[in-house]
């Protein structure tokens, strides 16, 4: 018997090797195509939109003698010096829609997404004077693709528009105490996130509204992100709104879109916890070929080790080219049959459908599964492990140890 134990651990050290090696070929092979796709996936569709608020502000001009001393030359210039003074938006009332939809390229999944945005702003001139004032919007990207574009004043379209460096800027009269409404809108698309920036620093807000309507019913919001006020379940999808009524705040609103399984990660990840499903595996069908006084020869556990192995092979293949779900079952079936049909030559029918067959849909299949429960998959190995240890040492409680190992000869 030691022997034979001694066997199954080599065969299983050779094999947690292997799994290892294509586990590494398979992230390394992900991480690349990551680098090189991602960036082709935001060229065609967009990238991660960060819509800063406007910022308004108005100039001063200040003369100012500078000295210059060259030499024994000195030399007296006035220069002007402009200044721009910060004006706080009187109120911001903003819709923006996004419609995700999800784009394979390789072993991975990109959450595209399309966004359509509507941005109504007051502007108010708290001096006692005429003012000339500052309005200037920023693109959320400057790669960006904005369709239906419009910049509206006091409900007038603006016809000539001149971005530069991915800004606007419109400059506006103002009497004392006068009121304009400034409108943004857009259509646009973007991958991952959607972000509206207050500031670069501690923002102070004043009657700010922000409705986001999704048309996916997974949401998450990422790190130093508000979440929102208020949340309405749509038929499909939910409607967020932040709304604050005088806010200092130097955190963001942003939105994280759904991720679908990407094959790459999923398949590195089942690979390189195979040997635990194959451990327990073996370790099972040890104990009752023990129980049953089954012979097994350690070249038999070799072949059922490499049906486990060709399970992952294939599947780190193809998932490239069909659904993860559909590969998983097309690899199952292939993996489950080899073992099957190989020890119903071995030890006969009932041992290889009953015995083998279901320990190996568990410890193969399910253990396998278990990765799409996000957040829960280690509690499920865990709670796995435990299970088969319980059913071993009740199968085992009253094998005499002594006596197994001192008939091997």
């Amino acid at each position: 018997m030691k022997k034979h134990i001694g066997a199954l651990v080599f065969i299983f050290f050779c094999t947690s090797i292997a799994w290892i090696i294509l586990g590494g070929v398979t992230a390394t092979r992900t991480h690349e195509q990551d680098m090189k796709l991602k960036r082709v996936v935001g060229q065609l569709w967009g990238t991660i939109q960060q819509q800063p608020a406007p910022f308004v502000y108005y100039q001063t001009k200040e003369k100012k003698k500078v000295t210059t001393v060259l030499g024994s030359e000195t030399i007296v210039e006035t220069r002007v010096e402009t200044t721009n003074h910060p004006i706080n938006l009187e109120e911001s009332d903003i819709n923006a829609d996004f419609y995700l939809e999800h784009r394979k390229k390789g072993l991975l999944w990109y959450s595209t997404y399309k966004v359509v945005f509507h941005g109504k702003y007051l502007v108010i001139n708290n001096s006692e004077r005429t003012r000339d004032i500052f309005f200037e919007y920023t693109f959320p990207t400057v790669e960006g693709v904005y369709d239906n574009f419009s910049f509206v004043i006091e409900g007038k379209k603006v016809k000539e528009l001149e971005p530069i460096a991915g800004r606007i800027v419109k400059k506006l009269n103002f009497s004392p105490g006068q009121t304009k409404s400034i409108e943004i809108n857009y259509e646009s698309q973007g991958m991952d996130e959607w972000w509206y920036i207050f500031g670069g620093d501690v923002s102070h807000i004043r009657n700010f509204k922000l409705t986001m309507k999704t048309d996916f019913d997974q949401i998450n919001f990422p790190e130093n992100s508000i979440s929102p006020t208020g949340k309405e379940k749509m038929d499909k999808g939910w409607e967020l709104t932040w709304q604050y009524d005088d806010l200092i705040s130097g955190i963001q609103i942003g939105m994280e879109m759904p991720q679908k399984v990407n094959p790459g990660p999923f398949v590195s990840k089942v690979t390189f916890f195979a040997p635990i499903s194959l451990f327990l595996f073996l370790f099972l069908m040890f104990i009752i070929t023990v129980l049953g006084e089954i012979k097994i020869h350690p070249m038999n556990y070799f072949f059922v080790s490499a049906a486990f192995f060709s399970f992952h092979l294939l599947l780190a293949y193809l998932a490239d080219h069909i659904d993860i779900h559909l590969a998983l079952i097309i690899c199952s079936l292939v993996s489950i049959f080899l073992v099957i049909s190989y020890m119903r030559l071995v030890a006969g029918t009932r041992f290889a459908f009953i015995k083998t067959g279901i320990s190996q849909l568990v410890y193969l299949v399910l253990f396998s599964y278990t990765f799409f429960l996000t957040g829960y998959t280690g509690l499920a190995i865990t709670i796995l492990c435990i299970l088969t240890l319980f059913v071993v040492m009740q199968l085992t409680g009253r094998i005499d140890w002594s006596k197994q190992f001192a008939s091997d000869k």
